[in-house]
């Protein structure tokens, strides 16, 4: 029954999709179809997918991230789709803590609020407090791990026969992506193994005065339920700010990935603005730790020498670190690649005259466009980058129409290149730049504590 539900909601959309290249599928001319049409396919799929329960948003989410396997404008509406599924009743989920612990909530925790505060795809999450402190209490879904087993078995079955019949690069590519989640998922209902990355992480930032990762209640971690502080903020991308603390909050979230990904090497890998809180004194709380990924020194290498290429305006640079990154597929016209990398530059830097042209010209956008349309590939880690810099631009975008990711990141990675290369295990020789960076860096930050002083009233 659940193989027939399905397809059942699938195939409509399947057909709809097959007739844009055979007006009757096996046969005839194609259909013409208007972007505005493609939309409205667009989000129709998209509530189709949500019907269909956890695996199928979470899959969706993966998928929304795969614009080499994905065009527009679909990959952008999969990309609205966030964890858009109802909560369960709150006796289920005592029944889930009766479970894990041996007794209800109200012999745990001094006050237990049954009303949650989110609802995920796997895990919901209700407030409590438990020797005096405000806490997270996350449960994971009752029976959630016997429906993903089931649904990725089917979705097996039903991609190995469309592999069978249409076998192409994209087909390929969507079982490959298929397979990889069906690996990862484990991990994500696993709360000891979150419970464990959200303790490093939070040592990777415990000097950091602008970064909050919640510490882990450990003596209350299970299998299925987790517990953790409970931070108050505001949604990254729902702020009322002014725009100079909007400048100063995505300068903190671009060092804060930087960080991750290429000094810790322990990447959150998941960045959606839903996992990503500012409080009220403009510290920026880091949540959800079921996605971690680990970065090879490697791949980190690479990647540095790629950004600081991109830095330089380097497109031979560039072009050497796609390479090392294995984003450049096998027997690809290098021209092409070249008219990539150029076009990618040109919109990094270009300072449009209207907030029209620049939203229509978004980095992110065109990156996203060209992974679909240029003989690149996205081997795993580089997904979850590229989602991370879609995040960072589209955070940047909402309080700024005029927001250039790389001039606004250049100075920071400048300023943190000699920390990335110690990490890696290389000697830093500090660059002209750099040095220029700092200097400017340690000038700027003076100059707000003088002008703050200047500004505070003789007593």
């Amino acid at each position: 029954m659940r193989s027939f539900r399905i397809i059942r909601t699938l195939l409509p959309w399947v057909v709809s999709l097959l007739r844009d290249r055979r007006r009757w599928v096996l046969w005839g001319t194609p259909l013409q179809r208007t972007p505005e049409f493609h939309r409205r396919r667009a989000e129709g799929i998209v509530s189709a997918i949500a019907s269909l329960g956890p695996t199928f948003v979470k899959l969706a989410q993966v998928f929304g991230a795969r614009a080499d396997l994905i065009g527009e404008p679909y990959i952008s509406v999969l990309g609205t789709l966030h964890d858009q599924v109802p909560a369960v009743p709150t006796a289920e989920i005592e029944r889930e803590i009766l479970t894990a612990f041996g007794k209800p909530p109200e012999a745990i925790f001094e006050r237990f609020d049954r009303t949650p505060v989110a609802a995920a795809s796997l895990g919901q999450v209700h407030r409590a407090l438990y020797k005096g402190r405000d806490v997270a209490v996350k449960v994971l879904r009752p029976g959630v791990e016997h429906v993903i087993e089931q649904d990725l078995r089917i979705a097996r079955r039903i991609m190995g026969w469309v592999q069978w019949q249409w076998p192409n690069p994209h087909v390929r590519g969507i079982v490959a992506v298929i397979d990889e989640f069906s690996s990862r998922i484990k991990d994500e209902m696993n709360f000891h193994l979150e419970a464990e990355y959200a303790t490093e992480i939070r040592q990777n930032f415990v000097d950091d005065k602008d970064v909050i990762v919640p510490e882990i209640v450990h003596e209350l971690t299970r299998q299925r339920v987790i517990v953790l502080e409970f931070v108050e903020g505001r949604r990254i991308d729902r702020l009322e700010v002014s725009e100079d603390e909007a400048k100063r909050i995505t300068a903190v979230l671009i060092e804060m990935y930087i960080q991750m990904m290429l000094i810790d090497g322990l990447f959150h890998a998941d960045p959606h603005p839903g996992n990503l809180l500012v409080t009220t004194d403009g510290k920026l709380v880091l949540l959800d730790f079921g996605m971690v990924v680990r970065v090879e020194r490697d791949t980190r290498l690479q990647l540095i020498r790629t950004v600081l290429a991109a830095v330089r305006q380097d497109p031979p640079g560039i072009i050497d670190g796609f390479n090392a990154l294995g984003l450049i597929a096998a027997g690809a016209d290098m021209s092409e690649i070249n008219r990539l990398v150029n076009i990618l530059l040109e919109t990094a830097y270009r300072a449009d005259t209207t907030t029209q042209d620049r939203l229509k010209m978004m980095l992110a956008d065109r990156v996203m466009h060209a992974l679909y349309d240029f003989p690149i590939v996205l081997p795993r880690d580089m997904v979850y980058f590229a989602r991370t810099a879609s995040l960072i631009e589209g955070i940047g975008t909402r309080y700024d129409p005029y927001f250039q990711a790389i001039p606004v990141a250049s100075p920071i990675v400048l300023r943190m290149r000699s920390r990335i290369l110690r990490s890696l295990g290389e000697t830093p020789t500090p660059s002209v730049a750099e040095i220029a960076t700092i200097a400017g860096f340690a000038a700027g930050r003076l100059w707000k504590r003088v002008r703050g002083w200047r500004a505070t009233p003789a007593v």
